[in-house]
């Protein structure tokens, strides 16, 4: 072989697929291998005259690979959440250690766990090879287009990756959509917090959808109002999407696509990993809760359908004039996002300080202004926020979205009054403004939940008019059975 590759990439799944096209198209050769052999070569057929290169065996593949080598395994993680799990992707490795020099490098691509990233960039580093644990947002069209990318693991890792993935990522003016997170699986983390962003955003718009539905507004309305949405301070990558699927027409009933939806959603596991995390890590995240339960919820159709000829509910009767309606619609739906993002910082953050991975929340936001599925123009303002304070507590704390919240909280808290009264399931909007009211109060009635806990379990409780710290004990009375 007169050339060696560039970059080599396992698993020729759609993703890795436009993965491959994506680096090639930059200028860089590629070599490619996939376990069903045919799935290869029919792809190096499909695409004569770029610089690919199909190999049958990983011993071929291997020495096509100028070194370091830097191999990409797209290849789907099922490993759960116990640190002892195994999958297709350590058997890949498995399969590759053998052959490798010290100083190549592998990168998992796919939605892996974090703690196997951590895991995988520990031992492979104990064998001298390289590793580096990389979420990548943007779906099909973003692999082949350009995608937010998120590395994750030692810096020397992404030395060795860095031309490459820079050329490939998304790009906001000059700016490549992609940098090097931190050690070990901060990567993956910061991408599987990103997808649970991205479950509270898209439970959020649907929300909206279904207030909007109630009213009696049309598809057709509706693809309207999304799309002057997009013009202002809302605009998005799914707010541009929602508008566009209000508007699709399917050709064979002449009907609206949204229309013959069913209503069962499905997911992939990584917004339940988010929530699961969360509560490991004692940090809120009630509105990416509500919308992984909200998905549960409705996989549970036969369920509800069976309960809906059971209980009475009252006919929606929305009388409020459709312009102040959208408007006070548009101000929960952005109230609402904000607490999902601040959340989800907060998230990052406290999981970062606790694995001593150095993460950079600004950095993080940039990553997400271009090519992922939350890309939005608002992600410049948390940039922003970070850049003013690093060491931010809160992103409602930052004057920006301070003034955001304080303006649109009388709107945000009729669109949930409104929806409660017509029964319209709003989980998502409830819960974000649930965590604003409780995060703003100087006092909760947790007073009453201690002395609750000191009368059945003697748990003590501390005085306000005592030193912090200090702990007391009541002797309260028998309760008479």
């Amino acid at each position: 072989m007169s050339k060696k590759s560039d970059f080599g990439l396992i698993g020729l799944a759609v993703m890795g697929q436009n993965l491959v096209l994506n680096v090639e198209s930059r200028g860089f050769q590629v070599s490619v291998y996939n376990r069903t052999t045919q799935t290869m070569k029919d792809f190096v057929a499909e695409h004569p005259g770029k610089q690919l290169v199909g190999c049958e065996s990983l011993q071929d593949f291997i020495e096509s690979l100028e070194r370091p080598r830097k191999i990409m395994i797209m290849v789907k993680s099922t490993a759960g959440l116990d640190h002892n799990d195994r999958d297709a992707v350590d058997a890949v490795i498995d399969s590759l250690v053998p052959l490798l020099d010290q100083g190549d490098l592998l990168i998992d691509g796919g939605n892996t766990y974090y703690i196997h990233s951590d895991r995988r960039a520990k031992d492979l580093g104990e064998k001298g090879i390289l590793f580096i644990g990389t979420g990548v947002s943007g779906g099909e069209e973003g692999a082949l287009k350009g995608p937010a990318i998120m590395p994750g693991g030692p810096k020397a890792s992404w030395d060795i990756v860095q031309p490459i993935f820079e050329a490939i990522a998304a790009k906001v003016g000059d700016e490549p959509c992609v940098a090097h997170i931190g050690e070990g699986g901060a990567g993956h983390y910061v991408k599987m917090v990103h997808n649970g962003i991205e479950y509270g955003d898209m439970q959020l718009i649907c929300e909206a959808y279904q207030i909007f539905k109630a009213a009696g507004f049309s598809n057709e309305e509706m693809a309207e109002v999304f799309a002057t949405w997009n013009s202002g301070e809302l605009e998005s990558y799914l707010i541009q999407i929602s508008s566009k699927i209000f508007e699709e027409i399917d050709q064979e009933t002449g009907e609206h696509i949204i229309d013959l939806i069913v209503d069962r959603a499905g997911q992939k596991g990584t917004g339940r990993w988010t929530v699961l995390n969360s509560v490991e890590n004692a940090i809120v995240i009630s509105t990416i809760n509500a919308a992984v339960e909200a998905r549960v919820l409705s996989s549970q159709k036969e369920e509800r359908v069976a309960a809906s000829k059971h209980f009475e509910r009252p006919t929606p009767t929305i009388q409020m004039e459709r312009r102040e309606l959208v408007q006070k619609v548009h101000d929960a739906l952005y109230a609402s996002k904000i607490i999902s993002y601040a959340q989800g910082m907060d998230l990052i953050k406290t999981v970062g300080e606790k694995n001593e991975w150095g993460l950079d929340l600004g950095s993080i936001s940039k990553i997400w202004r271009g090519g992922c599925i939350i890309r939005a123009r608002f992600l410049n303002r948390i940039a922003e926020a970070y850049e003013r304070d690093s060491e931010l507590t809160n992103l409602m704390l930052d004057p920006f979205f301070t003034e955001i919240l304080n303006r649109t909280q009388s709107s945000w808290r009729e669109v949930v009054a409104l929806a409660v009264q017509n029964a319209i399931p709003v989980p998502a909007f409830s819960a974000s403004l649930g965590y604003f009211d409780s995060y703003r109060s100087e006092r909760l009635p947790a007073n009453l939940l201690q002395a609750q806990r000191d009368f059945f379990g003697a748990h003590t409780y501390e005085r306000v008019d005592k030193a912090p710290g200090e702990m007391f004990h009541t002797d309260w009375p028998d309760v008479i059975e």
